[in-house]
């Protein structure tokens, strides 16, 4: 019923899109979720947030984080459902930082993400974070893409698990067709 409802709210928003795109991971698809269209409608963003919540509550984390851009609206939906204090980091020089906020204390923390695909920025995030003493006990996001071959230290939870290919630059397909690529994602 989840995934049902959430395929319902990404075609009436455009959020899953179809032609030749350069994922930010820089392997390329056939197929892109533009989550943003998706979160862009605040009671598809609430459900989301709810539904990804229900499904992390039972780890007992202190605190959401998440890799900005991408992982920030569904972050705090997960974090105002949990009742939890949410941070962001971000992108300086290329590595993730946490810029605007105080590092935290030895805390239990989800990581939430909206897609992910190698699971590379979100690992930055929980990585960066666990430096600090905190304990990583979660990592959320509305699609995995990974098909199993993210590198977390425990299970993804996820509300849909989509399975479409995804290429090298030199193995792709769309490459050899001469088709236009667009690079839709947040790096």
């Amino acid at each position: 019923m989840k995934v049902a409802q959430l395929l319902s709210m990404m075609k009436e928003t455009g959020a899953l899109l179809e032609g030749h795109f350069r994922l930010t991971s820089g392997l390329h698809s056939g197929h892109y979720m533009q989550c943003a269209l998706l979160l862009s409608v605040p009671r598809y963003a609430e459900y989301a947030g709810r539904m990804l919540a229900e499904t992390l509550a039972p780890l007992k984390a202190q605190a959401v984080f998440a890799p900005a851009l991408g992982g920030v609206i569904i972050g705090h939906e997960v974090a105002r459902h949990l009742d939890l204090p949410f941070y962001f980091a971000e992108r300086e020089n290329g590595a993730m930082k946490l810029r605007r906020f105080p590092k935290p204390a030895k805390i239990r923390f989800l990581v939430i993400e909206d897609v992910i695909t190698t699971g590379g920025s979100a690992m930055e995030v929980g990585t960066l974070i666990s430096e600090t003493g905190a304990s990583w006990v979660g990592t959320g996001c509305i699609v995995d893409r990974s098909s199993g071959k993210a590198p977390f230290p425990h299970l993804l939870n996820s509300l849909w698990k989509a399975s479409f290919p995804n290429f090298t630059e030199e193995d792709c397909p769309l490459c050899r067709e001469g088709k236009p690529i667009e690079k839709p994602g947040s790096r």
